[in-house]
């Protein structure tokens, strides 16, 4: 009887992971020896980093979708369902109409932005977190004439570094307008420097400081007021705004609180190098559904399923698990339209920003055209 692996989730972790899986293991597939199978709740794919470019209209956000079936090799066995719940002592996965049996399971339900977490958030602020979201600011950013704009941060948000590269693309996107001394930019973040990692953080503050974006720390909001059009922090004072950007923060997805697999913000308890849920030897966890304290971007899901795709072939052929996940992420840091960093990094390397040119704004666009490579498990 066929082993199955079963990935829950399809998003760039669990897409690229069974297209990964399928490839390599397609002579135990073919002989019944092994089955992936992948469960996705849509049958769309977005590339969500397309967002940030959707905001500033420098593509369509159809540009960015694909249909999932035309991602996905042939001998996985791809699902859309809605599972609601996931019984790790049973070993099953259950929705509505199906129950689905595993050998192996991989949780990659991903997280999900909370606009629920600051009470007035979701009435009156713009984001690029949504597919919604990201066409309203564009749409909003082409008609503003002028006044103050907010950029506020909740915490834990994935793709860390989003936040600084909006407030810098903002900046250029008004300066080519001839509108930018129209323009009050105000960027804030919770902790005491403007980004979680001091080298990104170095990295970002002389550009906003020759380009006159403002900027606050240890801002924690406590509540939006929509009819005043103010930011109410904890410290009891009152922020005006014109145009309020926000980045909320995220929760892991229904499934994994309704299961009970999470911590209180439904992030899945993990070994950061097996990648296992923790306590369970046949449940592994990739992406942003893991409790890890490493970005949660499409980088790290590649690199994770680098690991796990060693390991998994490994159980399915009797052999041990050796390979371990590092903490290796990489991201592009968008300086503006037309130029941007790069960093990698692990858990023993912190990054060290590269210098800003064209060249890497440019491989970032390539990027972006390439990344359907990336979920079939091709690079």
């Amino acid at each position: 009887m066929a082993k199955r692996i079963a990935i829950l989730g399809g998003g760039t972790a669990g897409t690229t992971l069974a297209n990964r899986l399928a490839r390599q293991l397609s002579h135990e597939i073919r002989k019944g020896e092994a089955e992936v199978l992948l469960i996705s709740n849509t049958d769309r794919h977005i590339y969500q980093p397309g967002y940030l470019f959707v905001a500033f209209n420098e593509k369509p956000l159809d540009h960015f979708i694909r249909p999932q079936k035309s991602l996905v090799h042939r001998l996985v066995t791809m699902v859309y369902d809605d599972v609601e719940k996931i019984d790790v002592e049973k070993k099953e996965l259950l929705s509505k109409r199906n129950r689905y049996a595993y050998d192996y399971l991989v949780i990659a339900t991903g997280s999900y932005p909370d606009f629920d977490a600051v009470p007035g958030m979701k009435e009156i602020t713009y984001n690029f977190y949504t597919p919604e979201g990201a066409e309203k600011l564009r749409d909003r950013l082409a008609t503003f004439e002028g006044g103050k704009i907010m950029i506020v941060i909740d915490v834990p948000h994935k793709c860390p570094a989003a936040p600084l590269e909006v407030t810098l693309m903002l900046d250029d996107y008004f300066r080519r307008r001839n509108m930018r001394d129209k323009v009050e930019l105000l960027y804030t973040y919770p902790i005491g420097r403007i980004h979680s990692l001091q080298p990104v953080a170095d990295w970002a503050l002389p550009e906003f400081e020759k380009r006159n974006i403002q900027y606050e720390t240890y801002f924690n909001m406590e509540s939006i007021d929509p009819e005043k059009k103010t930011v109410n922090t904890m410290d009891g004072a009152e922020h005006p705004f014109d145009l309020l950007i926000s980045i909320p923060a995220h929760k892991g997805a229904p499934v994994v609180l309704n299961s009970g697999l999470g911590d209180e913000s439904g992030f899945i308890p993990t070994d950061r190098y097996t990648l296992k849920m923790v306590g369970h030897d046949d449940v592994y966890v990739i992406g942003d559904a893991t409790n890890l304290p490493i970005s949660k971007a499409g980088s790290t899901a590649h690199y994770e399923s680098e690991t796990l795709t060693h390991n998994l072939i490994s159980r399915i052929r009797g052999l041990p698990e050796t390979k371990l996940y590092d903490g290796r992420v990489a991201c592009f840091l968008e300086n503006s339209l037309g130029d941007a960093s790069f960093i990698i990094f692990d858990y023993n390397h912190p990054p060290k920003p590269a210098d800003t040119s064209e060249l890497i704004h440019w491989f970032k666009a390539m990027y972006n055209e390439l990344y359907w490579l990336t979920a079939r498990g091709l690079m």
